[in-house]
């Protein structure tokens, strides 16, 4: 189980960070999950990285409940020497990730970490269906409508969405 957790950290990283929307409170809710799972191994008829998936969810709700706060908008990891060759090709991607990562806050919390496990994850709908606990027309729905909505905020100039 041990190598299969150390396998899956990347993705339940990623994961966080897009619940969370700041490196910080990512690396805790992924230490925290860490913590519950090596506590409490996932049971035998559910595959670890579902299992991982939604402890991690649960574990982030029960942390937005307990501070009743929202973070703001996600800061791009920082950015190690030597990666940036071109400054601005470089300042342009921050730009636009900055904007994706506002559009992505305009979006309902459950719209939000769907669009998370299916895009960036890349997990099946059923897969997101089982972590979640819902039907799967309810995450294709919420995926379109998120979809729809981030089409929608990101055809919207720029000076509009800061507003």
């Amino acid at each position: 189980m041990h190598n299969e957790l150390t396998e899956l950290l990347p993705a339940l990283r990623r994961f966080a960070f897009s619940l969370t929307g700041q490196m910080a409170d990512a690396d805790d809710l992924l230490q925290n999950t860490v913590e519950k799972l090596l506590a409490k191994p996932a049971p035998n008829d559910v595959p670890l990285a579902k299992w991982a998936f939604r402890v991690c969810r649960n574990q982030w709700i029960d942390d937005y409940r307990a501070q009743k706060t929202r973070h703001t908008a996600a800061q791009s990891p920082e950015l190690t020497e030597g990666q940036i060759v071109d400054g601005e090709r470089a300042m342009e991607q921050k730009m636009t990730l900055d904007r994706v990562n506002r559009a992505m806050e305009t979006l309902p919390d459950e719209q939000r970490s769907i669009i998370a496990l299916v895009c960036l994850q890349g997990l099946a709908y059923k897969d997101v269906a089982e972590i979640l606990s819902i039907p799967m027309g309810t995450v294709m729905s919420r995926l379109a409508r998120a979809r729809a909505a981030l089409v929608n905020t990101l055809d919207t100039p720029a000076e509009r969405i800061t507003a």
